[in-house]
């Protein structure tokens, strides 16, 4: 029965498990710092591409030709600012 299971291992020692090292903070690389004068112009641009009607995420990346990780912390922004509407399956409209 499950109890009999529960009654052997409850005998059974814990095998003993290392603590895994942490990584070592230093040796990781640090994310390169926006130029605020990049960041504006990628906000700038994500505003005149986006409208009323829902754009994919994805497809809003390949037109600007933007990597995922100057885009994302931009569309953040202007999502916490109201500008702009997230929508479900990965669709960004612009906000009215």
């Amino acid at each position: 029965s499950a109890e009999d299971v529960i009654e052997a291992l409850g005998s059974v020692p814990a095998p003993r498990q290392r603590p895994r090292p942490l990584p070592d903070i230093a040796a990781l690389p640090a994310p390169a710092p926006r130029k605020l004068a990049d960041a504006a112009a990628l906000h700038r641009q994500i505003l005149d591409r986006l409208g009323p009607s829902p754009l994919a995420e994805d497809q809003l990346m390949r037109d600007l030709a933007a990597p995922a990780t100057d885009v994302a912390p931009i569309l953040t922004e202007l999502e916490l600012e109201g500008s702009i509407r997230r929508e479900p399956g990965g669709l960004l409209a612009r906000a009215n």
